[in-house]
């Protein structure tokens, strides 16, 4: 249990900072999913999860258990620019 509990401080300390820091781009996995998702600003919410925009699709996005990576400017761009589509 206080493992848990410790576990869960740490991930929410570090949301805290990367959500402090500015001009920075950020990677979001969901744990139990293969959902990625890319943005520039991460907020916590009280009970402790993360919301952001998802630069890719425009949605917003709340998540209570994810990974958070800082990615370079150009791995976000890369990521984010949208698909071209082929001419027939």
């Amino acid at each position: 249990m206080k493992t848990t509990t410790i576990a869960l401080w740490i991930f929410c300390g570090m949301a805290g900072l990367l959500a402090g820091c500015g001009g920075n781009y950020y990677k979001v996995n969901a744990p139990a999913g293969e959902k990625q998702y890319y943005t520039k600003d991460i907020k916590q919410t009280r009970a402790g999860a993360i919301t952001f925009k998802d630069e890719k699709s425009g949605s917003v996005v709340t998540l209570q258990s994810s990974e958070i990576k800082e990615i370079s400017k150009d791995e976000f761009k890369s990521a984010v620019k949208p698909e071209e589509n082929p001419a027939n």
